[in-house]
């Protein structure tokens, strides 16, 4: 097992990798930007290193100064978090010549991934369900004719894009003649793929060790987006038979093993609501951001999973060790206003209050006195909580929002109040285009319960014990 592991990343999952060390008796050094030398990172780690100015490329994503950091605190490994260089080849490739241990994937296979056109071509001889699609296209008038040929409605995509970044859907060929204004096709490599209009985002969580052995841990719902960014996951997905979670995750493990996966990833598909058909998306090689509700259904901790991996312990569990037990929800808390077209809120963090309680849990990289900074992701927190039924995990989860109260910014908590007051969204009956149809009339109606002072707080917790 490692002695020392640097954590490449900041905010929440440098602090839930934190934890995980903490439960292994592995000592954990943070990295810092000059803006986060009072992070709650830096604060929790065991030794911490600054890398650089603010500006995340002279920092976060300055490779260099990061192994530097490793080798100065004397670090055997490198955990990346999320975002940042968690999917960069090259960094993964450094990391391991420097003598020290990537937690994720190996360099050859976060390529593989991450090149969309080669991962889609990797999927085809083991009979993968894809969307028709294109390959790579080099000029406006190969795509208008690549478009055709897919059929309208299509969804342009970077090649070696991810989070849902750059895309763009075109109805038809004026459609498309607009948005070729703006992707620059000489500058990034981009393909289409048939946009599926009525569809679910459906993600399968899938973990493998270095010996071949691989499984799945069920599945992820994740179609309440906004642009294409997430905003409320669940899991189990309530749109899946058990014959249909059965499928899905063997196509997981399928698509996995064509790449020769190790460590912990995600496959991604859409759920094409007019055939029930899924279709294949792509590969995250790295933890995600709601991990957490597969943690809160499956009992099994990711992070310390990841960790295990790279260290070279083989599975423990194998298929029918994997139980799934109630209903877990995440709400992606952000500092954004909603109720000014979700323009970022920086600030200072004049008073926070966490919601806590039966089955909810909290993840966060900030505390009252830090400061929001604007040069980084708007995520602050995320909430995550778990009942016995879908339903009962809605109730937890509006007790827990109507608990939580921050002050000195805003933040996406009553968009998130609005969602699960929607009499559509408790049907369960959703597609990736909800919030869009529906975020207009959000906009015109408050939320039910919105704290205004500490004195409605107080009463908030003492209510909350109802709800649990």
């Amino acid at each position: 097992m490692f002695k020392r592991i640097l954590i490449a990343n900041r905010g929440e999952i440098a602090v839930r990798v934190i934890r995980a060390c903490q439960e292994l008796n592995i000592e954990t050094v943070a990295i810092y930007s000059d803006a986060d030398k009072n992070a709650l990172h830096v604060q929790l780690a065991d030794l911490s290193y600054n890398v650089g100015p603010a500006d995340a490329a002279e920092s976060y994503l300055n490779m260099n100064a990061i192994l530097e950091a490793a080798r100065a605190t004397g670090a055997d490994a490198i955990h990346p978090g999320y975002g940042f260089l968690s999917e960069n080849a090259d960094f993964a490739a450094m990391v391991a010549k420097a003598g020290l241990t990537w937690i994720g994937p190996f360099a050859e296979t976060i390529r593989q991934v991450g090149d969309k056109d080669i991962a889609r071509a990797a999927m085809v001889p083991v009979g993968i369900p894809m969307a028709k699609g294109s390959g790579p296209l080099k000029d406006d008038e190969m795509a208008i004719c690549a478009a055709k040929e897919v059929g309208y409605p299509v969804i342009l995509k970077p090649v070696a894009g991810g989070g849902g970044k750059g895309m763009f859907v075109a109805h038809s060929e004026d459609d498309l003649r607009n948005i070729l204004q703006l992707a620059d096709l000489k500058k990034q490599k981009f393909y289409f793929e048939h946009y599926i209009e009525r569809s679910r985002h459906i993600e399968v969580q899938v973990v493998a060790d270095n010996y071949g052995a691989i499984l799945h841990l069920g599945e992820r719902e994740c179609s309440l987006q906004r642009r294409n960014q997430k905003l409320l996951e669940e899991s189990p997905s309530v749109a899946l038979t058990p014959d249909m979670r059965e499928h899905v995750g063997a196509l997981a493990i399928k698509a996995a093993k064509s790449v020769h996966y190790t460590n912990i990833g995600t496959v991604e598909f859409l759920l094409d609501l007019s055939n029930n058909e899924f279709y294949f998306m792509e590969i995250n090689p790295r933890i995600q951001v709601e991990h957490g509700i597969t943690e809160a259904v499956t009992g099994f901790d990711l992070v310390r999973m990841q960790i295990r991996i790279a260290a070279g312990d083989p599975l423990e569990i194998s298929q029918k060790d994997v139980q799934f037990t109630g209903h877990s929800i995440e709400c992606r808390i952000n500092a954004e206003d909603p109720d000014n077209n979700f323009l970022p809120s920086p600030g200072l963090i004049t008073f926070m209050h966490e919601p806590s309680g039966p089955r909810v849990r909290f993840d966060s990289g900030v505390n009252a006195g830090l400061a929001i900074e604007p040069y980084y992701d708007s995520l602050i927190a995320k909430v995550i909580v778990r009942g016995r039924s879908r339903g009962d995990a809605i109730k937890i989860m509006q007790r827990a929002l109507n608990e939580f109260k921050i002050e000195g910014i805003k933040t996406t908590v009553p968009l998130h109040q609005r969602i699960l007051e929607d009499d559509y969204f408790r049907t369960g009956n959703i597609d990736t285009q909800f919030v869009k149809k529906r975020l207009s009339e959000y906009e015109k109606t408050p939320p039910k319960m919105r704290l205004k002072n500490k004195m409605d707080l107080a009463a908030s917790i003492n209510a909350s014990m109802y709800y649990a």
